[in-house]
């Protein structure tokens, strides 16, 4: 079961950790981040690294591709050596799958066409210009392509393609092993939930 997350500078580091962390418990899951070359990546916030042990070129198929967003994701869409490895790399795989923005750089690479997707709260006109429909649900399954919302979404997307892939036993034994039991202090964690003053203060930063 060859994972394979495609990494970059100016990624957001749950989007890619999140699911590595459940995914990586899937029986002979062999977890590969690539990157243009190997070594070390630096998230958006510039302050913590990734490292890739592999460069795109040698990486040639995956069982599933797990695209991570952040700012990075956004300054890759126009990156056309990128885009054409993510395809190559789904024309392989059993599941495509994205967190948070990474599905910008799925719709950029046309695989998101006619599709029902989810992306980040703040990037859904960019989403739907890549000929997909933005739906506000946290992870969507569309056929092998599925997508997942902002940022921790990306957990709730890697238990929904466990129970896919291994049953929904091996889900929740991994959901256990990780202690996932959301209980947040504040019910702010979608746009459509969250209050106004939570809103302004993003847009103020």
């Amino acid at each position: 079961m060859r994972i394979v997350f495609p990494i970059f500078d100016g990624l957001t580091a749950l989007d890619a950790v999140g699911p590595y962390e459940v995914l990586r418990m899937l029986p002979d899951a062999d977890v590969v981040f690539a990157a243009a070359v190997p070594g070390p990546v630096t998230d958006g916030a510039g302050m913590l690294s990734l490292t890739a042990t592999e460069a795109f070129a040698d990486v040639t198929a995956a069982d599933v591709l797990v695209v991570p967003g952040g700012p990075g994701a956004r300054a890759n869409v126009r990156n056309e050596a990128l885009l054409d490895w993510i395809r190559r790399i789904d024309a392989t795989t059993r599941w495509t799958t994205s967190v948070c923005t990474g599905s910008l750089l799925l719709g950029a690479a046309g695989l998101l066409e006619g599709l029902r997707a989810t992306t980040h709260w703040s990037a859904t006109g960019l989403l739907e210009s890549y000929g997909a429909t933005y739906t506000e649900q946290r992870v969507v399954e569309q056929g092998r392509i599925i997508t997942a919302a902002g940022v921790s979404s990306g957990i709730d997307m890697a238990l929904q393609l466990v129970e896919l892939i291994e049953g929904p036993i091996a889900a929740q034994a991994f959901q256990l092993a990780i202690e996932y039991d959301p209980q947040p202090p504040f019910d702010a964690g979608s746009y459509a939930k969250a209050p106004q003053a939570a809103k302004d203060y993003l847009a103020s930063r």
